[in-house]
């Protein structure tokens, strides 16, 4: 079933506007043909997709709403799935992160039911962009490395590529710290003590000492306030 599922619903990964301009004409003939309603619903997913890479939001926007509604009263979870993804996929466009967290977490639910694990991973996805647009940095680490990690199991190198475009921006300054070291400062930020942060990371209390260090060595930083007001003008936190 994953194979059959196996589409860029939530992040488009075409660069080419032309091939974008001419996938959606292909959608729209097709949709227009379509004659039976499971067609119709499949197709309108896909022109989300194609909506979205072709940056047309309003596109995108009608043929998630159309799939919503004629997906109402049917109980059909895989067209639930698809219908949530779509709209998500079509709120964090909007700008409306906070909004696009509930359908996310909605699709990504139904596609472990379904135990589709590649939708399931580009739901995490979701979830993880719009955590991080509304400041949830701990959870859209938490559920983009969980989508990584699901998505190297299955080989989708060009899913994996895509995913590399939601890591989140570095200053100069920040990129010289390691991942280990942007973890700890974000801990420290949040007024965790280095024994706590020790246990939360499952390292010694020495390591942390050390990373702490090296994080104010790098950053040219005095003190752990100092620390924690940079993570918060870098918006680490």
């Amino acid at each position: 079933m994953a194979g059959a599922t196996r589409r860029s619903l939530a992040w488009p990964c075409s660069g080419s506007h032309r091939v974008g301009s001419t996938r959606r004409s292909g959608i729209r003939r097709a949709l227009d043909e379509a004659k039976g309603a499971v067609t119709r619903r499949r197709l309108l997913a896909a022109h989300v997709e194609v909506a979205l890479a072709a940056q047309d939001v309003a596109a995108a926007r009608a043929a998630s709403d159309e799939l919503d509604r004629i997906g109402r009263g049917v109980d059909a979870p895989f067209l639930e799935a698809l219908a949530a993804q779509a709209s998500a996929a079509v709120l964090l466009a909007e700008g409306q992160a906070q909004s696009a967290l509930a359908p996310a977490r909605r699709a990504w639910t139904i596609w472990q039911r379904l135990d589709v694990p590649f939708e399931a991973a580009r739901s995490r996805i979701l979830v993880g962009s719009a955590s991080r647009q509304v400041g949830d940095l701990d959870t859209a680490e938490v559920e983009l490395r969980a989508a990584r990690s699901a998505l190297e199991r299955l080989n989708a190198v060009t899913e994996l590529k895509a995913l590399a475009t939601h890591a989140p921006p570095k200053s100069e300054e920040t990129s010289v710290l390691t991942p280990r070291e942007l973890e700890v400062l974000r801990l420290v930020a949040t007024g965790k003590s280095n024994r706590t942060i020790a246990a939360e990371l499952v390292l010694s209390d020495k390591t942390v000492a050390r990373h702490i260090a090296n994080i104010f060595a790098k950053l040219d930083l005095s003190s752990r306030s100092a620390a924690t007001a940079y993570a918060f003008q870098h918006q680490l936190v």
